[in-house]
């Protein structure tokens, strides 16, 4: 693999069930489970499949307007199947983002709906390969 394309992120423990998560640019967060206020693993799954796509609309959509408002809500079920697996379903991202009245708002309003379907379709890594299913290969070195 070619240096632009490698993605990598070290994850250290800090305590049982605590991490720190480390990028090759230096930023870090902190991830546990869900009985503490760090984000879970399976929060950050959505948060990387809505920060993904919020990036594409929001690049696409401020060259025309900047927006009033710009959030974005990933929702979704996590359910176990007949083995026990645990597995998330009926997964969500909800825009809600508003742009000032005006031409420029108005050029923004209208190129929303493809500025979404083009990230969805065809800009956004993370929610490609969720919905591509491509295979994890754990390692032990």
């Amino acid at each position: 693999m070619s240096e632009d394309t490698h993605r990598q992120v070290t994850i250290e423990r800090i305590t049982n069930s605590h991490y720190t998560v480390t990028n090759a640019r230096g930023g870090t967060i902190t991830v546990g489970t869900a009985d503490s206020a760090d984000f879970s693993p399976v929060e950050l799954l959505l948060t990387a499949i809505g920060a993904c796509t919020a990036i594409d609309v929001d690049i696409l959509t401020s060259r025309r307007a900047e927006p009033d408002s710009f959030a974005i809500a990933v929702d979704a079920e996590k359910l176990r199947d007949e083995k026990g697996r645990s597995y998330l379903a009926d997964i969500a991202v909800t825009f809600r983002i508003r742009f000032p009245e005006g031409a420029d708002g108005d050029k923004a309003r209208a190129l929303l709906p493809d500025a979404v379907k083009r990230s969805h379709d065809q800009l956004c890594t993370v929610s490609r390969t969720v919905e591509l299913g491509t295979p994890v290969t754990p390692v032990i070195e």
